[in-house]
């Protein structure tokens, strides 16, 4: 099975290994990914991880700034593919486009379509507090995460499980549940199910404002924030000085918010953490990172800094 693969972030490349591990079955012709970005503080252009990935195996990368080309229409053709693959590749693809393999174009989706279409899922799923996320494939058509679903797999969300956490678990998920959709597929039992687009959510892409914390919100609500922007963009508040705090990690207490002190107050900053007044009790913070500091556990963090008040 000839087969381009489309995908950028360090999310797809277990699914792109996988089909490289399985030469005897698929071939993996070409691979198109987003166009290198200057990252870091010396703004280095770098390349996507996926664009790594298939340099070292030698297969051809094409890193087109749009989609819309005739030029990249007809590239596309020329490799004669049976099948595109997408996995967060980060781009709609078009219809003459999606035309072109004789097998369709087959998306893994890290969510439980049709919840959380778009671009950011498991941040959304983590902040919402959901209790479960999955892997779906699907096929693709010119909408947002629209077409017809294929297999789900589920996985619990536990309630300290980061977003950086469920992204690497749901990432090596995604691998089986797209061999399973491929085997299914050759062998003729790959079944087509339609959304049911009333039951649609979204996710649109998170930033780094995402992260600031209104501590008059919930504990839970502060919780789950502080886990599904772990590891970025990162939850932040500012102190009594105005410095900007990140927040790495939380956990609830049973804690009732003390009757004479106001929201986002710091009633106790030890070895034990430090522990802040929410809309509804307290939550506790374990660990934090100062405006020009390293990240660290709460207990060493207050061996040199005060903390009285967060905002």
């Amino acid at each position: 099975m000839r087969i381009i693969f489309m995908g950028t972030p360090d999310f797809a490349v277990p699914c792109l290994k996988e089909l490289l591990a399985n030469k005897e079955k698929y071939e993996v012709v070409c691979v198109v990914t987003k166009p290198d970005m200057p990252k870091g503080r010396k703004m280095q252009l770098t390349p996507p991880p996926v664009k790594e990935v298939a340099v070292e195996a030698g297969i051809p990368v094409l890193q087109p700034q749009t989609v819309k080309t005739k030029d990249f229409y007809d590239t596309l053709k020329e490799y004669n593919p049976d099948l595109f693959i997408t996995v967060a590749y980060g781009k709609i693809l078009t219809e003459e486009v999606l035309s072109i393999p004789p097998l369709g174009c087959i998306n893994v989706h890290a969510s439980l379509l049709p919840k959380y279409r778009g671009a950011a899922p498991l941040w959304h799923a983590v902040i919402n507090g959901e209790k479960e996320s999955g892997i779906t494939t699907m096929m693709t058509d010119v909408g947002m995460d629209t077409g017809d679903i294929l297999l789900a797999d589920k996985c619990k969300i536990d309630e300290n499980m980061t977003m950086g956490e469920l992204h690497d678990k749901l990432s090596e998920m995604g691998t089986q549940t797209l061999l399973r959709t491929l085997e299914q597929l050759e062998n003729g039992t790959l079944k087509r199910i339609p959304q049911n687009h009333n039951e649609a959510t979204y996710s649109p892409m998170v930033s780094r404002e995402t992260g600031k914390i209104d501590w008059n919100r919930s504990s839970l609500e502060i919780h789950n924030l502080v886990r599904g922007t772990n590891p970025f963009p990162v939850s932040y508040a500012f102190d009594e000085n105005g410095e900007k705090v990140k927040i790495w990690s939380t956990l609830l207490t049973d804690m009732k918010k003390p009757s004479n002190k106001e929201v986002g107050e710091v009633i106790e900053a030890s070895a034990q953490g430090i522990f802040v007044t929410t809309g509804d009790g307290v939550i506790k913070i374990t660990e934090l990172q100062g405006a020009s500091g390293k990240k660290m556990k709460a207990g060493d963090y207050v061996n040199g800094h005060k903390i009285t008040k967060l905002t």
